[in-house]
């Protein structure tokens, strides 16, 4: 085959790249699993928040009672420093207060969420002297010595 110089060649070049069509599924596709994994990740760092105030809650708990064998009888400088806003550093998220008042040897701690705060929704946290934990506001408490926290 022979061409001469008045015969226009026209070369087609495959392009590559993605589509406008295909761009918007795959944003589409994104936006679905976003809706679906975001409320199940906030639960998790409610969890999360939730479980560190529980061990913050025993440390108070192993602190009261090593003041206690200190001092050698319940009163209300052995909860001096650690009532207030939790956790110490960062956003506070939970209020603890202890009962009764001034304190005997059936003290109870509890925790109450802070309005405003991610776990405001979450119910309040309790331990008491015997090791019970309480979790939720009433009459929704789940109450014993288990996972009733989670």
């Amino acid at each position: 085959m022979r061409i001469d110089s008045n015969t226009t060649v026209t070369v087609f070049k495959k392009q590559s790249g993605f589509t406008l069509i295909e761009l918007m599924i795959v944003i589409a596709i994104i936006g679905i699993l976003v809706a679906i994994a975001y409320p199940s990740y906030q639960q998790y760092v409610i969890k999360t928040k939730r479980t560190d105030m529980m061990s913050e809650m025993h440390n108070i708990a192993s602190e009261i009672q090593s003041r206690k064998l200190a001092q050698g009888a319940y009163s209300n400088a052995l909860i001096a420093g650690l009532s207030g806003d939790y956790p110490k550093q960062g956003d506070a998220l939970y209020t603890v207060s202890f009962t009764p008042n001034p304190l005997t040897s059936e003290w109870s701690i509890i925790a109450t969420p802070k309005n405003g705060s991610q776990i405001t929704n979450d119910g309040t946290l309790s331990l008491n002297f015997q090791g019970i934990k309480c979790r939720g506001d009433n009459p929704n408490n789940k109450c014993g010595t288990g996972d009733e926290w989670r």
